[in-house]
């Protein structure tokens, strides 16, 4: 079945941030979109999953407002924080990097994520590039037809095993255009990778695009594999359930030095304290701290030097 053949937590991550947009005090990103990307198969899904893990008393308590269920159950995951803050952040430096002259976007590993369909005023001139596993794009491209809406030409959907290709050949197959400023978003992908995957993903980003490109990703602080933490081992379990179990991180000391080997300079690295110190200092919207992900902003430093 092509619904569950996609990525279960690209899925899970697009419920999240719909959840989060309807129900938390002060969103900080609005997608009205990620529930309805979400085919109903996939939500009946993860109902019963949380049916699964609750004990008699929540079980009352849920079947007496079941739509509910999923939302209560996602906005408790460990990962929900780090999942609406990272969107935040690099939304964010997408709009400032658009002032410097960015003109394309590149979001690699793009799951069920709804800017293409959200984008702002700031966006509008943007040619924006999606890549993805066959089976999650098609299942995202099936559900925007099945809500009836018709994405303009400026947005291009390349469907790549990156286990097999490079980003740079992906893009390829595309009107990507080698010569013009980039912004790439890499979220909530590498702690599913080898390091080695993730250093030739690297190299194969800062050789595809002009110098002064940049890139946002998330990753996992490596200690956390060695330490095993209760939260972390907890959080193993679930996506290794999934089917998508966590494969490195990087050391957050050493991040900078891995980066400039792949020809790019980091400007920014925040972890979990950090991020939510800028996003929820006064905990108003209850996400409390993503003690598991960092997220870093990089710019490319040796790049394709055909810049228009």
């Amino acid at each position: 079945m092509e619904d569950l053949a996609a990525s279960r937590t690209a899925l899970a991550t697009s419920l999240m941030r719909a959840a989060h947009t309807r129900l938390d005090s002060n969103p900080l990103i609005n997608d009205p979109w990620g529930d309805r990307l979400v085919p109903e198969s996939a939500r009946d899904m993860f109902r019963k999953a949380a049916l699964a893990g609750m004990d008699s008393d929540a079980l009352r308590r849920a079947m007496a407002s079941p739509d509910a269920i999923i939302d209560e159950s996602l906005r408790r995951s460990r990962a929900y924080a780090n999942v609406i803050m990272r969107t935040r952040f690099a939304e964010d430096a997408l709009q400032l990097a658009v002032t410097r002259g960015i003109r394309q976007y590149v979001l690699i590993g793009a799951g069920f994520d709804s800017f293409a369909l959200r984008r702002s005023a700031y966006a509008a001139d943007l040619q924006i590039f999606e890549i993805d596993f066959p089976a999650t794009q098609n299942l995202k491209l099936a559900r925007i037809a099945e809500c009836g809406l018709t994405l303009p030409e400026s947005v291009h959907f390349i469907a790549a095993d990156l286990s097999q290709e490079t980003v740079a050949a992906a893009l390829l197959r595309s009107p990507f255009r080698s010569e013009v400023l980039t912004f790439f978003s890499w979220l909530g992908v590498t702690m599913y990778l080898t390091r080695e995957a993730n250093l030739e993903t690297l190299k194969s980003i800062a050789s595809c695009t002009p110098m002064a490109s940049e890139l946002v990703f998330t990753y996992f602080d490596e200690r956390l594999f060695q330490a095993q933490s209760e939260a972390f081992r907890d959080m193993e379990k679930r996506v290794a359930a999934m089917g998508e179990p966590f494969l490195s991180g990087f050391n957050p000391g050493t991040l900078a030095r891995d980066l400039g080997d792949c020809g790019l300079l980091l400007l920014e690295d925040l972890g979990g304290s950090e991020i939510t110190a800028k996003y929820d200092r006064t905990g108003e919207n209850s996400l409390g701290q993503s003690a598991l992900s960092h997220i870093a902003l990089a710019r490319v430093i040796h790049g394709n030097p055909r810049h228009a």
